[in-house]
Parts: structure tokens; sequence; C-alpha cells
């Protein structure tokens, strides 16, 4: 089973046990990112440990590589001192160790594409859990944003807002009704400022009757004189 197969699981599981018990969404997005940071740390551990397989599996080919041309070489030796025997025995171990050498070159390769794979899975992890991290603040914030309009959206549809302004308009009606027996008071009575404003305003009338007279008296003289004349 590949690491996203088990990661996968953990995560919907967790994801439909929180769905089921209505878990809020800021809680739900914590739980994954510390699943994938989890998930991340075993995937190191296990990264660490086929590393120090490898090499130890590496080791160990390189010293039977090394045995069997050892061996070669006894072989040789041996023939170069008239004795097949011991030549053909040190090729049976060369050949021997030269085989135990395949097999653990066949497996340092399945290590080596096994950690390939590791090192793949742990880089898209790595990726997905910054991606995580980066949509988790956006998250939050249209939960709350969303949090906020439903809460408005209930009280105004509860009526509390239209209750609020309906008692306004009855205060600013109480002022007006208080407004009005104040200046009802104050109707027929004439104040200093008003005497003064009238005495002004009968002089200018005065003055404009005044006027008014002597232009009238102007015209009535004029034919008079033109008779006069002739």
């Amino acid at each position: 089973m590949g690491i996203f197969s088990r990661f996968t699981d953990i995560i919907n599981s967790n994801i439909n046990s929180l769905l089921d018990k209505a878990e809020d969404p800021e809680k739900m997005v914590r739980l994954i990112i510390q699943e994938m940071e989890d998930t991340l740390v075993e995937v190191r551990s296990a990264s660490a440990k086929t590393i120090a397989n490898k090499k130890d599996v590496s080791n160990r080919v390189a010293r039977l590589n090394n045995e069997v041309s050892e061996w070669q070489d006894k072989a040789e030796l041996a023939l170069s001192k008239d004795r097949e025997d011991l030549a053909r025995a040190a090729l049976h171990e060369k050949q021997k160790t030269a085989e135990s050498a395949k097999s653990l070159q066949h497996e340092l390769s399945l290590i080596e594409s096994e950690l390939a794979k590791l090192q793949s899975e742990t880089g898209q992890l790595q990726e997905k859990l910054a991606d995580a991290k980066t949509r988790q603040k956006t998250i939050l914030m249209r939960q709350k944003t969303v949090s906020s309009r439903l809460e408005v959206k209930r009280r105004l549809d509860s009526n509390t807002v239209d209750n609020a302004m309906g008692k306004f308009e009855q205060f600013e009606r109480k002022i007006d009704d208080l407004e009005s027996q104040v200046e009802a008071y104050d109707i027929g009575k004439k104040t200093l400022k008003d005497e003064f404003a009238e005495l002004e305003a009968g002089g200018k009338i005065d003055s404009e009757l005044e006027a008014l007279k002597k232009k009238m008296q102007a015209k009535s003289e004029k034919p008079a004189a033109k008779v006069k004349k002739s």
C-alpha cells in the first residue's frame, strides 16, 4: 500500500467522522493538516530507514564483488602452481559469491525503486501540506464571514431590527410632539427681538410711503407748469 493510499483512508475516515458529529470546518481543517504533518513525519522516518538499508545492502554488494575478484585471483594462482583442484574449488566459491552478489544487487534495485517512489510521494505530500496551510486561512475566513452573514440574516428575519427601528420612530414622534408643545407656548408672544424687527419694518414702510407721496406730487405738478408757460 502506498503512502497516499493509507493517508487517504485516514483522512476520509476522519472527515466522515467529523461530518457525522457535525463538527465545525475549522476543527476539521486543523485535523486534516495535523494528519498530513503526522504522516509526513512517518514518511521521513521510513525514508531514513530505507536509505540506511540501501547503504547496508550496497556495502554488502561491494564486499561480495571484492570476494569475486579475490576468488578469481586465487583460481589463477592455483593454476599457476599446477593445482587444478584448488583452482576448481576457487572458481566454485567465486560462482557462489557472484550469485549472492547478483541476488543482493536485485534487492538493492528494488530498494532504490521504492526509495524513489517514497521520495516522490514525500514531495507530493509536502506540496499538499503547504497548499492546505495556505487554504486554511481562506477557509477559516470564509467560515467566519458566512457565520456573520447567517447571524445577520437571522436577526433580520426575527424582526429584531424592524422592532428597533419602530422604537426609534416612536421616540422621534414623541420629540416632535414635545417641540410642537414648546412652539405652541410661544404663539402670540412677542419677544424684544420681534418688537425691534417690527420697528425696523415700520420705518422702511414709512420711508417708502414718503417717497411714493413725493413721486405722486411731482407728477401732479408737471402739467400745471406747462399750462402756465404757454
